[in-house]
């Protein structure tokens, strides 16, 4: 019998192996919610036992006598040999007790390197120290990265392999008879009024999926790149988008491709009938789609007006944005026959540490600037960005009043100096003169989920 280290008779590798393999295979995973956040993918350590002891009972190295304290003995070793680690990345102790403590799977070190070139070229852009301070490791999966660069058609658009996980039939005719209007199957039917119908079952069914297309765990990501979406920046905020679009499942990233794609060509179409008989074509595209790309678990008021504004910048540039470069590609070769040539190696420290790696080859894909000229820049975009928010908020005329003031107050709670700036005041009994001056908006649009198309 097998785990004398633990109390259950010695323990062979075959079987260390074997059982990690199980656990990992057949662990439930899920979203927990600890002290205000969530966390997904993950699981408690009394769950964990549960599942593993009723794994160790039924295996014939240990069988039905196995207890649970025993069981409470092996998830240790997993967390101290890094199996496992808790949700704020913690390991390497023994100090897991048989409680609603989150944990997770640990990333796999050679698993994270393979996507070290977009992780670098991403830190520089957004301009932050280390990569995991907008992205939590374990919401990326490398092999998300080189499906997106490496299975994809003729025009550049996603190919999956499990076509379960693709756009309905349905959907993908009704999406390619907008785009291509007034060339749809001669086929289908075709009344007044026919293209706002179809145009409704696109939307209808991007809302029903269970979550945004940019997915919730990227939320944080993608929010960041908005610091950085601004005029003078369009390349540099392309190249981030690329990046960060490069990070979502297969199956999502093909959606917001042709999405996308439908969005621009109905757009620019002028033989296109108005598909709303107040709101311009555009203006509906942005608006209709902005909530089912970009938002988050948790409902914040800013939400709409962020998801807006990124919704645009993709539809104007989603040619750009989501073709992959070739400067990627040929990095993403360089690295992975790196990878081949010089492995890892998995011999671990005589202190019990990490195991000890081979040296990783620094990308440098930006010009180098001080310390105190990057602080400069990135306060300013940060600011410059705030700004034009508040511009949007003022000038906004889908926004109602009601709305616009709620908008407002809490601009001005959470950026007090920038809200000074745009409407100084000198005291509180002047404050009440200085309030923005809003003009009614010519049209009260108030923006839902599926709003109506057909009136």
């Amino acid at each position: 019998r097998c785990g004398q280290g633990l109390g259950l008779g010695p323990f062979c590798m075959e079987f260390w192996n074997e059982v990690t393999r199980l656990f990992r295979a057949g662990m439930p995973l899920r979203k927990h919610r600890q002290n205000f956040r969530h966390y997904s993918s993950c699981f408690t350590a009394s769950a964990a036992v549960d599942w593993l002891h009723q794994l160790l009972r039924s295996n014939s190295n240990f069988g039905p006598d196995v207890t649970r304290q025993q069981t409470v003995q092996l998830l240790k070793k997993f967390l101290k040999n890094h199996v496992i680690e808790d949700v704020k990345g913690r390991w390497g102790t023994e100090d897991l007790e048989d409680n609603n403590t989150l944990y997770r799977w640990a990333v796999c070190r050679s698993l994270l390197f393979s996507f070290l070139p977009v992780c670098l070229h991403l830190q520089r852009i957004l301009g932050v120290a280390s990569f995991y301070e907008v992205l939590d490791p374990h919401c990326v999966n490398p092999q998300n990265i080189i499906h997106n660069m490496t299975k994809v058609n003729k025009h550049g658009v996603v190919t999956l392999d499990d076509k379960n996980n693709d756009l309905p039939h349905w959907v993908l005719s009704a999406m390619k008879s907008l785009a291509n209007w007034p060339k749809y199957d001669t086929a289908q039917p075709s009344y007044p009024g026919f293209e706002r119908d179809v145009f409704k079952t696109v939307s209808d069914y991007f809302y029903s999926l269970p979550q945004p297309l940019l997915t919730y765990e990227l939320y944080e990501l993608f929010i960041n790149v908005l610091g950085v979406l601004q005029p003078q920046c369009e390349r540099v905020a392309i190249e981030a988008l690329q990046l960060c679009t490069l990070l979502l499942p297969p199956s999502s990233r093909r959606k917001l491709q042709l999405l996308m794609r439908m969005m621009s060509r109905i757009s620019q179409n002028v033989d296109m009938p108005r598909l709303h008989p107040a709101i311009g074509t555009r203006t509906l595209m942005v608006h209709t789609f902005s909530g089912c790309v970009l938002g988050s678990a948790e409902e914040c008021d800013l939400d709409e007006l962020l998801a807006t504004r990124l919704v645009s910048f993709l539809m104007d540039h989603q040619q750009s944005i989501l073709s992959v470069p070739e400067y990627l590609l040929s990095a993403i070769s360089d690295h992975i026959q790196y990878l081949r040539t010089v492995p890892i190696d998995s011999v671990s420290n005589t202190d019990g540490g990490d195991p000890v790696c081979a040296p990783v080859p620094i990308y440098a894909f930006c010009h180098q600037i001080s310390c105190a000229e990057f602080e400069e820049q990135k306060l300013a975009s940060s600011q410059k960005a705030m700004e034009e928010l508040l511009e949007i908020l003022l000038t906004d005329q889908n926004i109602s009043e009601k709305d616009r003031h709620k908008k407002l107050k809490q601009f001005q709670k959470q950026y007090p100096d920038i809200y000074r700036r745009r409407f100084p005041s000198s005291d509180k009994e002047t404050n009440t003169d200085n309030k923005p001056k809003i003009k009614p908006p010519l049209l009260n649009f108030k923006k839902t989920k599926a709003f109506s198309i057909r009136t």
